[in-house]
């Protein structure tokens, strides 16, 4: 027995959320976020994908995510976000790191000598995200002495938003105020780069924030950040299928810690799928499933290993019958949105979390 949830990811969708993209841009570069695995979808189909749709250029959070593509044959411009260390391979496979931290210049500039090349490099200013970056108070002279640096290219500067889906959008305008004011700055005293700082949500509602390109993220996968879907598709499905049926009396207790005791006769069904498979045991008695149809409720706590549903009253159930866990039609109730509300949590972990323990098929014309 397969003993995971398989899903199913639609390129074809992928590809009309991209194009949404392209269409609310109006012609400014873009760079494909595809970090984590693509958001669980499989960084390596997806990232082919946006290279046949002519992206301009990927992003990844680490060298180890970049080196998989280059390995499967990806041929497109990759920025990593997070990974000052394992420098020799930015060299090795092509890549351009995002400076955002004073030291890590030296360790570039170093290895620019040692192989005898130029890089081209991103710098992150910290307008008010409180991860990363360069205080954007006092980053302009350091950027400027990057930038005279031999074999180093200042290609770009960036910022992030740390509303992401700038409901309030107060603080995102005071950043892109302080983001402005650097890029501003740097320019007037020379420089030449493009910039960046528009996440999903700001694509979508903050046209200031577009600079010269964007970071698409939760978008291309079919989910808005911002009230509305945007006409945009949800790409992936998750499935899996009945191993067990029970028949149990009324007053009958189901998993852990009995919090789910049934209140009739019923059909309890189960799935062999459970938080370790990414589907979350804060979906218990919470979250449904779609058996036949028909919505089936999760009963009882989630399981390392398994889930159980009640199936009653759902006419032909069988064991073997297909389940499915997360759709990608927005109609049912059961997109990564409805399962993110019930786990309180957001779309993006629903979507890492069972996309990257499934096992994938990819679908799509191309």
């Amino acid at each position: 027995m397969i003993r995971k949830a398989s899903a199913r990811i639609d390129l074809d969708r992928l590809a009309l959320n991209y194009s949404k993209v392209i269409e609310t841009v109006s012609g400014k570069k873009i760079i494909a976020v595809i970090k984590a695995d693509a958001y669980g979808h499989g960084a390596v189909e997806v990232a082919a994908r946006l290279e046949k749709e002519g992206v301009y250029a990927l992003g990844v959070a680490y060298v180890s995510e970049a080196a998989e593509l280059r390995t499967a044959g990806i041929k497109s411009r990759i920025i990593v976000f997070f990974d000052n260390e394992n420098i020799g391979d930015y060299f090795r496979y092509g890549l351009t790191p995002v400076i955002f931290d004073r030291g890590a210049v030296g360790g570039f500039a170093e290895a620019a000598g040692k192989y005898g090349g130029s890089l081209e490099v991103h710098v992150k200013i910290d307008t008010g995200m409180g991860r990363v970056g360069l205080p954007a108070a006092d980053c302009v002279d350091h950027i400027l002495d990057i930038s005279r640096i031999q074999g180093i290219k200042v290609g770009g500067i960036m910022s992030h938003f740390s509303d992401a889906d700038l409901k309030d959008r107060s603080f995102a305008l005071l950043q892109l105020s302080r983001f402005n004011a650097v890029i501003g700055e740097l320019r007037s005293r020379g420089m030449n780069f493009i910039a960046h700082i528009a996440n999903s949500a700001g694509i979508l509602t903050f046209e200031d924030a577009h600079l010269d390109a964007v970071r698409p993220g939760l978008m291309m996968y079919g989910y808005s950040p911002v009230d509305g879907d945007h006409g945009l598709l949800p790409v992936m499905t998750v499935k899996t299928h009945i191993i067990s049926i029970r028949k149990v009396p009324e007053g009958t207790p189901v998993s852990y810690g009995r919090t789910f005791v049934t209140k009739r006769p019923s059909l309890i069904g189960v799935v062999p799928v459970g938080y370790a498979d990414g589907y979350s045991r804060l979906l218990s008695n919470r979250a449904s499933v779609i058996i036949r149809g028909n919505k089936a409720p999760v009963a009882g706590r989630v399981c390392m290993d398994l889930t159980m549903v009640d199936v009653t009253g759902i006419e032909g159930i069988k064991e073997g019958d297909e389940v499915i866990l997360l759709s990608n039609d927005i109609k049912t109730g059961l997109t990564a949105r409805e399962l993110a509300d019930h786990a309180g949590t957001i779309p993006y972990e629903i979507l890492t979390s069972l996309g990257s323990r499934a096992l994938r098929e990819h679908v799509g014309t191309g």
